[in-house]
């Protein structure tokens, strides 16, 4: 699957909101916002975000200039972590994997982590795809589920370091 990451756009943000409230994606992220249906803190986190030097994000873009979804990497440089999210109509089809793919080549700090609900394989798998290893389990409250659950971490580490 061909896709490309540009800068985020005002325009992209709808595509964003109507993913991001999505009851199935919000499901499967598991950690999302406490609300992800309040308009006002979403535009309240993407315009902290996209201010933010230190936070990568880029919009993901498919076949036919489309927005799929969105791709980013934030934290501190030794707690770096990669995110995304892919729209649900364009799931099992390579975007993910190919979205973050294309993110790592553009973010070249190394390590990098990440984390998924237990039970999302499929993020974990396109995680493992492109190279990052499972390094534990933790447990975290998942506001989409209103429970504490399990939660994978990742890490991908430079090629001369240990996994």
């Amino acid at each position: 699957m061909d896709v490309v990451l540009r800068a985020v756009e005002d325009g992209d943000l709808p595509v964003f909101f109507a993913q991001m409230t999505d009851p199935e994606g919000v499901w499967m992220a598991a950690f999302t916002s406490e609300d992800p249906a309040d308009r006002g803190r979403f535009e309240a986190h993407w315009e902290r975000i996209r201010r933010d030097p230190a936070v990568v994000t880029r919009t993901v873009v498919g076949a036919g200039g489309e927005v799929v979804g969105h791709a980013g990497a934030f934290g501190p440089p030794e707690e770096r972590e990669v995110t995304y999210w892919i729209g649900r109509e364009h799931w099992g089809r390579g975007v993910a994997t190919a979205a973050l793919r294309a993110l790592l080549a553009e973010v070249p700090e190394r390590p990098l982590h990440a984390r998924a609900a237990a039970d999302n394989a499929g993020s974990i798998r396109v995680l493992e795809k492109c190279g990052f290893v499972v390094t534990g389990t933790e447990r975290g409250y998942a506001n989409a589920r209103s429970a504490e659950i399990d939660e994978v971490v990742l890490a991908l580490r430079a090629s001369s370091e240990g996994a």
